[in-house]
């Protein structure tokens, strides 16, 4: 039976769907970003009783549709991302309220400092997924980590339902906020990875003719907490030096000009021959064309939980030398290589050190933890 015939049925006997209100993202269609994926894929896998309402941001969307697999959009003239998330997340929170949904699911805690003041005006559900310990970047001065901690306890404290997505942030908020979590649902749910596939196109050798030769690939936000700096020095060694390394190529994706940090690690790494820093890219054929054909991925995240690149190059069968801290390991449950400085990329980067086997095991793990069918069935057991 197609969904038409469905909303058919709906209509002729009086049932009336379950109204989720989307919060805290950018939108749909999706870009780039870990909740934009994590509401296309919820979207793909709707159940019939429910209906779906996701917020965007105008400036976004130069073609602005009303309804996107089923799902009404809402567009607001402010920014989804950094200091105005705040109150594009509390404009759309009163706009649920306003029409009475029956849940709002919140993607990041941005605007939950308000959610002392919602939970007395909304008789529905709320169900938030608190993302990574987004306080504890070093991007945020003292003030904007203060709020976000504040922000995360109010969402702890005011949602029925709490997210993490990594058992390092369930563990976390367990022992953070014990007491208040002792009468509601604290829930593990990861992302998934497996809506990527290999790409195959000769074509694009022309554009990146360094990707030739066999290469490690980064895709991320240039940030420190993303270790960056300590992959771009083990690489330059590593040409320097003329180590017996598995690839010598890096190439990493990533946006260097939004802040001073990747400015500064640009200009200094540009110089090696080895080492190719790339703007982001946001056609997914390409960069799911440069991620599959790498040889080797070196995911540096030390900040947040389950983190999408790691398990999107999970699914690519890749094998990962991750930076070694809990979220890392227990995404990949302890079955790759791990880092914690340049000199550890450096030995781990050895043809003795890196076998077929890291790879296998990550793509095993991957289908089996990482299906977006499964995590789209995880959310739905929530409403």
């Amino acid at each position: 039976m197609d969904i038409e015939s469905v909303e058919n049925l709906y209509h002729l006997y009086g049932f009336e769907k379950k109204q989720i209100y989307i919060i805290g993202t950018v939108g749909v269609p999706a870009c780039y970003g870990g909740f934009e994926s994590l509401v296309e894929n919820l979207l793909n896998f709707t159940p019939e009783d429910v209906e779906y309402t996701v917020f965007c941001s105008a400036k976004n969307y130069e073609k602005k549709l009303e309804t996107y697999k089923g799902a009404k959009l809402i567009y607001l003239e402010k920014s989804a991302n950094g200091k105005d998330s705040i109150l594009y997340d509390y404009e759309s929170m009163k706009i649920a309220v306003r029409d009475k949904a029956d849940i709002m699911l919140i993607l990041g805690v941005s605007g939950c400092i308000f959610l002392p003041k919602i939970r007395r005006q909304f008789k529905g559900k709320i169900i938030t997924n608190i993302d990574g310990l987004e306080w504890k970047r070093d991007k945020w001065n003292f003030y904007a980590k203060w709020l976000l901690k504040y922000s995360e306890k109010q969402a702890v404290k005011y949602s029925e339902i709490v997210i993490g997505d990594n058992k390092g942030i369930t563990d976390y908020i367990h022992s953070e906020y014990e007491k208040i979590v002792a009468t509601k649902k604290v829930e593990l749910i990861a992302y998934g990875g497996d809506q990527v596939q290999k790409v195959s196109d000769n074509s694009l050798y022309e554009k990146y003719p360094f990707c030739k030769e066999p290469y490690a690939c980064t895709v991320c936000r240039i940030e420190p907490e993303n270790n960056v700096h300590e992959i771009l020095k083990a690489f330059s060694k590593i040409k320097e030096k003329d180590f017996d390394a598995f690839t010598k190529q890096l190439v990493i994706v990533g946006n260097w000009q939004k802040s001073e940090y990747g400015k500064e690690l640009k200009e200094q790494y540009s110089k090696y021959s080895n080492i190719h820093l790339l703007e982001p890219i946001y056609e997914p054929h390409e960069v799911n064309w440069i991620r599959s054909n790498a040889s080797l991925y070196v995911h540096g995240h030390s900040a947040g939980g389950t983190n999408p690149s790691l398990v999107e190059a999970m699914n690519f069968g890749l094998p990962i030398l991750a930076f070694d801290c809990v979220y890392n390991r227990a995404t990949t449950e302890n079955k790759c290589l791990y880092w914690k400085t340049s000199d550890d990329i450096i030995n781990t980067n050895k043809k003795t050190a890196i076998s077929e086997n890291i790879a296998v095991s990550m793509q095993e793990l991957g289908n089996k933890l990482y299906s977006w069918k499964n995590i789209a069935e995880k959310y739905n057991s929530l409403y």
